[in-house]
Parts: structure tokens; sequence; C-alpha cells
């Protein structure tokens, strides 16, 4: 059994999702930090072990979708499960996502019970793949 706290990073360019996630998953027991982009979350991939992403589609500069294919091919992070986290609810969008890497994918505004959910079923050892 794991003893430290699961750590997730949460890639948000809207402070506002930004801090309600946090602020929901930090209730929850999980150690979380934030960032607007997907340069800072590369950056955080070199400092710390992150146990899951939770990855906004619409970043500006290099994009969600970008991001998650960069995850998916650097050693730090190719295991990392992601959670994807958008506004748009098209099956060709959320295909992209899970041709990129993506784990799942959860429509914005959310509901926490949900999003609590989904993150139980990334962090279980049998999502490891």
């Amino acid at each position: 059994m794991r003893k430290t706290k699961h750590f997730i990073l949460v890639v948000e360019d809207d402070p506002l999702l930004a801090d309600i996630t946090a602020f929901r998953l930090e209730l929850l027991g999980f150690e979380v930090h934030t960032v607007e982009n997907s340069e800072a979350a590369l950056a955080q991939f070199e400092e710390k072990q992150v146990d899951l992403a939770i990855v906004d589609l619409e970043l500006a500069g290099l994009k969600g979708l970008d991001l998650i294919h960069q995850l998916q091919v650097h050693e730090k992070s190719y295991q990392t499960p992601v959670l994807v986290f958008s506004t748009d609810p098209s099956l060709d969008v959320v295909q992209k996502a899970f041709k990129a890497g993506a784990k799942d994918y959860l429509v914005t505004p959310y509901d926490p019970a949900v999003l609590e959910h989904k993150i139980e079923l990334l962090l279980s050892p049998q999502a490891v793949s």
C-alpha cells in the first residue's frame, strides 16, 4: 500500500476551474499542483513524479493535444495517465484526445462526483497498462 499521497498535476489556464479542481482534489487527500500552460507542465514532470495529469485541451501556446502527445513519448511521463478537460463533447475531439494518449475525458463544467470516480479509476492498480 502506498504511504504517500498521489500527486496530481492540473494543467488548466482558467484560474477559476484550476482552483476549484485543486480544492476538490485536496479535500479528497491528493497533493495537487496547478500550472497554466504546457511548458510549465513539462517542467513539473522533470521535477517531480506525477501520478496523474489533468490537461485542458485549449491551452495557450502548446495545445493540450500536443502536450499529451509529448507526455506519451517522454521517458519520465509516458506511463502517467492523462485525464482531459474540455468544453467540447464532440466525438471527433474525444477521439483525437484518446488517439493522442489520454486515458479518459471529462467535459467541463463537470460533476465533482464524476471527477472523483474517474480519478479513482485512473489511479487504481488495475488501470496500469
